[in-house]
Order: C-alpha cells, then sequence, then structure tokens
C-alpha cells in the first residue's frame, strides 16, 4: 500500500452532513436510555457482523496484519466497550445530587447535575488500530446521546470505504455518517463548528487541529501519543519484563501509541537485557519476512521512515543490533514493508530515534546508574503518554511514579493500563487532552448541567440581599466569614 486515499470529501458536503445531524437531534429532544442503547446494539453489529470483512480489509490495507493482532486489538477491545456502555448507559445518565451551602438546603433549594448531550460530535481516527480508534470512543459518544460524524484513516483506504458502507446500512446519515479523504478533507472536517472533536494521531497534526477548532470554540480531544518509557529497576524480574517489553514492542509492528518507546536499564545489566530480548524475540517471531503473524508497516513511506532512524542512528555511533532470526533478505522487498526488529544501544540525543515517537519495531536502550537519573532525563522531555516501570521496590516505584507526570502507568507490565473501561485514557501536556474508556468516556461527551431549583420563599429575603440592606445582611456576612 502507498498509504494514500486520492478522494476527497468538499467542506460544504461535511457542513451539510453537520447540518443534518444538528437539525435532527434538536428537533429530538432528550435522548431516551432506550434510544442510546438501540443505536449502541447497532454499532456492535456493525462491528461483529463483519468481523471476518475487516480482517481481510485490514491485512491488505497494511500489506499483511494476522487475523489474530486484528480479533485481540481491534475487534475485542471494540466489542467490550460497546458492551460496557450497552449496561451502563441508565447508570451513567442518572442525574447526581448537590448537596448546598448554608442555609440553602435548610430553605428548601435542591440541585443537581443533569449529563446532557453536547449534540454532534466529529471524530478523527488514525489507522494503527482502525477498529478500535473509531468504536471505542464512538461507544461513549452515543452513550452520551450524541450524534456522530467519523472521518476515517486514509491510510487504510479499504476498511475506511467499508466503514461508509456498513454504518450507512444501519444508520441514518442523521446519526452516523463518515466522510473519507486525506489531508484536505480532514482539514475541512476540523474548521467545521462541531459540539466536540476529537482527534487522535501525531502532536504535530494535533496542533493543527486544535487550531482549527479554536476558530469555532469547539472543544476537542487529543490523543497524541509521544515516547513513552519503560524503567527498568534493579530489582526488576528480567524474563517477565524482557517478555512483556517485546510483546508490545512487536504486535502491530510497534505501530501502538502505549508502545513501549525507549527503555532504561542499570548499565550493568544492558548485556544481559540484550541476550535475553534477541532470544524471546527470536522465539516469537523465527521468521518475520516469510511469517503472517508479523505484521507489516503501514506503507513505504513509514517504513523508510523507520530504516532512516536506525541508519541515522549507526551513522551517529550506536551500536545497532538487527533481530533477523531467519537471516531473511529484506532489501528490495517492497510490497510487504516489513522490517525486522532491532535495538539501538547507547543512543545519543541527537539521534531521530530519540526525538521523535517511533511507532515500530525498534527499541533503543539507554543506561543509567542512579535511578534519579532516568527521573530527570524523563522530566526534561515532553510528558508521554504512558510510562512503564519495572521492579519490586516499593520505595523506588513511588519515587519514580510521583516524580514524573504521564497520561498513565502500568507497573510490571505495558500497555494494559489502556485495556480497561474502567480507566480514564488520555495523554497529558504534548500527549493530549481529555480523556475517554467507559464512564469517563461518558462524561468527557456529555455536557454536565448545574440545575439548581429554589423554593417559593425569597432566598434573598431571607439573607437580606434584597434593597435596602439593612443589619440582616451584615450579619449573615458575618456568620459566613467565622
Amino acid at each position: 500500500m502507498d498509504g494514500t486515499h486520492k478522494v476527497e470529501t468538499p467542506k460544504e458536503e461535511i457542513a451539510a452532513i453537520l447540518a443534518t445531524q444538528r437539525a435532527s437531534y434538536i428537533a429530538e429532544g432528550f435522548v431516551s436510555a432506550a434510544v442510546r442503547k438501540d443505536r449502541l446494539k447497532r454499532a456492535l453489529t456493525c462491528l461483529l457482523d463483519y468481523k471476518d470483512d475487516y480482517i481481510r480489509l485490514i491485512s491488505e490495507d497494511f500489506g499483511n496484519r494476522s487475523a489474530e493482532t486484528t480479533l485481540f486489538a481491534d475487534v475485542v477491545a471494540s466489542a467490550g466497550a460497546l458492551k460496557d456502555a450497552i449496561k451502563h448507559v441508565e447508570k451513567w445518565m442518572r442525574p447526581s445530587k448537590r448537596s448546598l451551602q448554608f442555609p440553602l438546603g435548610l430553605l428548601g433549594a435542591k440541585a443537581e447535575v443533569v449529563p446532557q448531550p453536547k449534540g454532534v460530535v466529529g471524530l478523527i481516527t488514525p489507522w494503527n488500530f482502525p477498529l478500535t480508534m473509531v468504536f471505542v470512543p464512538l461507544a461513549q459518544m452515543l452513550a452520551a446521546g450524541n450524534r456522530v460524524v467519523i472521518k476515517p484513516s486514509e491510510h487504510t483506504p479499504r476498511t475506511s470505504a467499508f466503514f461508509k458502507e456498513v454504518f450507512s446500512k444501519h444508520f441514518g446519515e442523521e446519526e452516523i455518517a463518515v466522510v473519507n479523504g486525506a489531508v484536505e478533507t480532514s482539514q475541512a472536517f476540523s474548521s467545521q463548528p462541531w459540539d466536540h472533536l476529537m482527534f487522535t494521531g501525531a502532536p504535530v497534526v494535533g496542533k493543527l487541529i486544535m487550531r482549527a477548532a479554536s476558530e469555532n470554540l469547539t472543544p476537542v480531544t487529543l490523543e497524541l501519543g509521544g515516547k513513552s518509557p519503560v524503567v527498568v529497576g534493579d530489582s526488576a524480574d528480567m524474563d517477565r519484563m524482557v517478555e512483556r517489553v517485546a510483546t508490545f514492542k512487536h504486535m502491530n509492528a510497534g505501530q501502538i501509541c502505549l508502545a513501549p518507546d525507549y527503555l532504561n536499564i542499570k548499565r550493568d545489566k544492558r548485556d544481559e537485557f540484550v541476550d535475553r530480548y534477541t532470544q524471546k524475540v527470536s522465539a516469537m517471531y523465527p521468521s518475520m519476512l516469510a511469517n503472517d503473524q508479523y505484521t507489516s508497516i503501514i506503507s513505504a513511506r513509514h517504513r523508510e521512515r523507520l530504516e532512516g532512524y536506525i541508519e541515522d542512528a549507526r551513522e551517529k555511533g550506536a551500536d545497532v543490533r538487527i533481530i533477523n532470526p531467519a537471516e531473511e533478505d529484506f532489501a528490495g522487498q517492497n510490497q510487504a514493508n516489513k522490517l525486522p526488529s532491532a535495538l539501538i544501544l547507547d543512543p545519543t540525543d541527537d539521534m531521530k530515534v530519540m526525538q521523535e515517537e517511533i511507532f515500530g519495531p525498534i527499541l533503543p536502550v539507554r543506561t543509567y546508574e542512579k535511578v534519579e537519573d532516568v527521573i530527570d532525563y524523563i522530566n526534561d522531555r515532553p510528558r508521554p503518554l504512558a510510562l512503564y516501570y519495572f521492579g519490586q521496590d516499593k520505595a523506588e516505584e513511588g519515587e519514580v511514579l510521583s516524580r514524573t507526570t504521564s497520561g498513565g502507568v502500568t507497573v510490571n507490565d505495558v500497555l494494559w493500563h489502556g485495556a480497561h473501561e474502567n480507566l480514564p485514557f488520555g495523554g497529558v501536556g504534548n500527549s493530549g487532552m481529555g480523556h475517554y474508556h467507559g464512564y469517563d468516556g461518558f462524561l468527557e461527551f456529555s455536557h454536565q448541567k448545574s440545575v439548581l431549583r429554589h423554593p417559593k420563599m425569597s432566598i434573598g429575603g431571607v439573607l437580606g440581599i434584597v434593597p435596602p440592606y439593612t443589619d440582616k445582611l451584615r450579619k449573615n456576612v458575618e456568620r459566613q466569614l467565622k
């Protein structure tokens, strides 16, 4: 695949869909739990009834991607989010009672917060997990009672075109619509006056999305990734750590926003790690080029970018170890776009591999003497989407977690905190803003409307704030300031 979708959707067409959905939303009024559940169940049908088609199309878009990867990382994750929303939406919708300052509660005033749909939400999704990045946020958007317009990635054109076909069978355009296109469509899409806009992708693009959204004061949720570090403490179980890092550094060929980006380990344990990591990767993938379970890089451009990282590191003096168990010839193969695993030992900060999110099966390995040095290194850089600590030393774990800031953390494993619907998922700073998953996603895509009901009694009169002012007001003020 060249990763390019040539068809663009005109700005006027996107604006017309938005207008249709907004008019339908306003005409509908209150969105009942029954309606929300119906939409969620139809979305689940859009996923499960076509899973075999998605598996085939995603593999074709990637060049090669195993059915197991798509089933586990896309279908199961998406179904879980939709089922969770169906199960809990009635509870999530309930207004929450709030207490009032003295003496309003005693005088009969009542307050609550009512979750209300924001209206029409725009959703721009990436290519690395084509189903998950559509259906998971969609679950919370629909649970919140919104209408949604989806702009899937142009880098998976077959899958994106199929989305449009599937959703049009099960939803009216006034409920869910799909628009396809590349850069021009994304620009037109992000400039619309959505009631909320969500984007998942690179920080450089996220800045453009946020700038466009600001023209309409559109609130945004940005999931942007970054360089998620692994901190290996002296007390870590080496075999467990190696297996878990290697698993998710190679699942989807490392094309995961939560993939471990670079690893920090004590200097005297580096060589042991290199040996065990190489053995583990070789056991997982005895061959790579001829292995259907080893995922392709999404396009030639991205493969060449990753190859450029390796060459840049080698030219600048890094010890580059290519892990290619079957000694396959990757040179010249430009159809599969596969890339062998690689370790980059003792990288320096001037190397591109340490400056940009890798998004591939390349792992830089830094060494340290004191964990404080790793903490300082992490804090000197943009805040990552995730941080991973391995070790049994609770004091050291506490030090790492309390003195660093990241979107989320998994201890003694990687990535799994992003797989649970009961944990909010999102970045911080350069790695994003806002969060979704489960109830937190429902709140993200809802407006929390405060509703205060006063009694017939004049509270202003009781407090003395109705002119002319008397000693009653002064005494009430003094009482509240004590």
